[in-house]
């Protein structure tokens, strides 16, 4: 069986023929060099299949898939909450959530952000690719840039807010409900006092310290992610 995984995001069923878009059916037979009958998988949120190419016309890849491989996934939402940042760090953030489990991005535009807008196709292209390589199935979405208000206004979380000035280095599982779990990672000038209160009275917070050092925001969001994994697993 082919390691190679492609999302398609149309409906995938039992013995259904369709065709991969051209830029998949370019990486399929010129990157990847696989020819007329031999396999790859498919996969979206209703689950993975094995897919057979029947043809390749005008570099466009038809293709038919054999079996289903894995049902869809019914896995804890893990979202997080994040101050946009400069694109490199950004990117690898945001694959590295990805790999790690989240399953949605909320950007929120602190007092102190400094990246007010974010190229919103080009993060779903990087959360695509790394749900294709982690063996991932489920791709998580994102959501519009919003305000701090509006985010703790309108959500019905378990919220895990990073703040360096708590005491507190674990987080107490007994207080987790069965709403989404979402960590909350402030901007790289750390969140404002008047923006720390809010979260703070939060109905369903919990505030951690998730390390003596101060850590960029990209680094943050893999360990607090490390540390929710481990708790609810």
């Amino acid at each position: 069986m082919s390691n190679i995984r492609l999302f398609f995001s149309n409906l995938l069923s039992d013995d259904m023929i369709d065709k991969l878009d051209k830029s998949q059916s370019h990486y399929l037979t010129k990157v990847m060099r696989v020819k007329e009958n031999e396999v790859f998988s498919l996969f979206n949120k209703s689950g993975e299949w094995e897919a057979k190419i029947l043809g390749i016309s005008k570099n466009i890849v038809e293709f038919k898939t054999t079996k289903q491989l894995r049902q869809k996934e019914n896995t804890r939402e893990l979202w997080l909450a994040f101050s946009p940042l400069k694109s490199n760090y950004q990117n690898f953030m945001i694959q590295k959530a990805t790999e790690l489990g989240v399953t949605k991005f909320l950007p929120i535009i602190f007092d102190r952000t400094i990246v007010r807008k974010i190229n919103k196709e080009r993060l779903e292209k990087i959360v695509v690719e790394a749900c294709e390589q982690s063996n991932r199935i489920n791709v998580p979405t994102f959501e519009k840039s919003q305000n701090l208000t509006n985010f703790l206004k309108t959500n019905s979380i378990d919220l895990i807010f990073t703040d360096l000035n708590s005491n507190n280095n674990k987080i107490d599982k007994s207080k987790l409900t069965d709403r989404p779990v979402c960590i909350i990672i402030g901007p790289e000038g750390d969140f404002s006092e008047t923006e720390r209160q809010k979260i703070l009275s939060f109905s369903s917070v919990q505030a951690i310290k998730i390390n003596e050092n101060i850590l960029r925001s990209e680094t943050a969001v893999i360990s607090a992610i490390s540390i929710i994994n481990y708790v609810i697993n």
